[in-house]
């Protein structure tokens, strides 16, 4: 099987030639648009999650060896998460190459920080079964970069973050407020406002309530400069 023009591109800015591109095509294919015929990226995802995961505990227990698990565990979370994934597939152009039906294109799926996040997982276990695990780990490694050593920073659940900036103030917990809810029942899209008892908001929307909710704490941090 021959890889269209898109598809090559996609290779190299990943760095990975595939020997077996009905491997790729699976990655990038959604159920949206799935069929006996064309299986979608779900079982690729599954597998991609645990090599990633593999691959960072490993990285973060080389590059610190005396780190107790509780430090670990989340530097390891913020490398791991579907945010982290799809921050890094928009880097590299997965939207722009997902196979999609027409619902998910409608809704903009091409945008959306949980498909973007599932079929870079994908992409991974491809890379994996194509092959092996040493070319997989160099892959994700050149695509995670500097985010690797500087996980320390990120490491932080922006929720909690902004929980414990609100207590060394003696404020209330902040409040999450859903504001809206667009596209369909199958793939909404939430609108989440972080609200604080001194009068400061920030808003954020994404495919899940948690990931809006994460967003907008972040998004608050952000506006009191934290």
């Amino acid at each position: 099987m021959k890889l269209s023009g898109d598809l090559k591109a996609f290779e190299a800015r990943i760095g990975h030639r595939f020997k077996d591109p009905e491997l790729l095509i699976r990655a990038l294919t959604h159920g949206s648009i799935s069929s006996a015929t064309r299986p979608d990226n779900q079982r690729l995802e599954f597998l991609g999650d645990r090599v990633l995961g593999l691959v960072m505990a490993e990285r973060l227990l080389d590059d610190d060896p005396k780190a107790a698990e509780g430090v670990l565990a989340p530097r390891y979370n913020a490398l791991v998460r579907k945010e982290s994934c799809a921050d890094v597939a928009r880097e590299v152009g997965v939207g722009d190459v997902l196979k999609l039906g027409r619902s998910e294109m409608k809704t903009g799926g091409r945008r959306k920080q949980a498909l973007l996040g599932d079929a870079m997982e994908a992409v991974i276990a491809a890379v994996y079964r194509d092959a092996g695990f040493e070319p997989a780990r160099a892959m994700i490694l050149r695509l995670w970069g500097d985010r690797v050593e500087n996980v320390e920073l990120d490491a932080r659940d922006p929720k909690t973050s902004l929980q414990e900036w609100a207590q060394a103030r003696k404020l209330a917990p902040p409040k999450y407020v859903e504001t809206g809810r667009d596209g369909p029942d199958h793939a909404p899209e939430f609108t989440i406002e972080a609200r604080l008892e001194n009068g400061q908001t920030a808003t954020a929307r994404a495919t899940s309530k948690r990931m809006a909710e994460q967003a907008a704490a972040k998004a608050l941090l952000d506006r009191l400069g934290n």
